[in-house]
């Protein structure tokens, strides 16, 4: 099997940030633990996954610091996975993916879920980068 390269001394914050959260697994596993999931089961079961991958994809976002476990919620022997700061901190990185593939993947009227604000029952709002200023940027407005 080929070994990938490591960006980890990148000089480009995306590379890093891609060497760690990069493979697909991982962001699935991240998207799942913000809807809930805790479990190593939950996981596979969720995404299908070999259990070495899935043990070797939570290894990562351990050892990144993403994610952490905890004793478990239920009292039993078990462990679970949960976010840490910096896992949270991905919810944008998610939510803009998800905004980019509904606009870019699914036909008009193709049904998919929608991200709702929990607390006013509508729809999320897209993304947006501003300036300091409050200006809409986009890629041409940023070096």
């Amino acid at each position: 099997m080929v070994r990938r390269t490591s960006l980890e001394g990148a000089a480009c914050p995306v590379a890093r940030s891609l060497d760690v959260i990069g493979d697909w697994w991982s962001l699935l596993i991240v998207r799942d633990a913000f809807d809930g999931l805790r479990r190593f089961g939950e996981f596979q079961r969720s995404l299908g996954l070999a259990k070495n991958i899935l043990a070797d994809r939570l290894r990562t976002l351990l050892a990144h610091g993403i994610l952490e476990q905890v004793p478990a919620s239920d009292g039993s022997a078990y462990q679970e996975y949960v976010l840490t700061p910096k896992g949270r901190a991905l919810f944008p990185v998610v939510v803009g993916l998800r905004q980019w593939g509904e606009a870019f993947f699914y036909g008009p009227g193709e049904p998919h879920s929608v991200l709702v604000d929990s607390k006013a029952g509508k729809p999320v709002r897209p993304l947006e980068v501003r300036a300091e200023d409050g200006r809409l940027l986009g890629p041409d407005d940023a070096v």
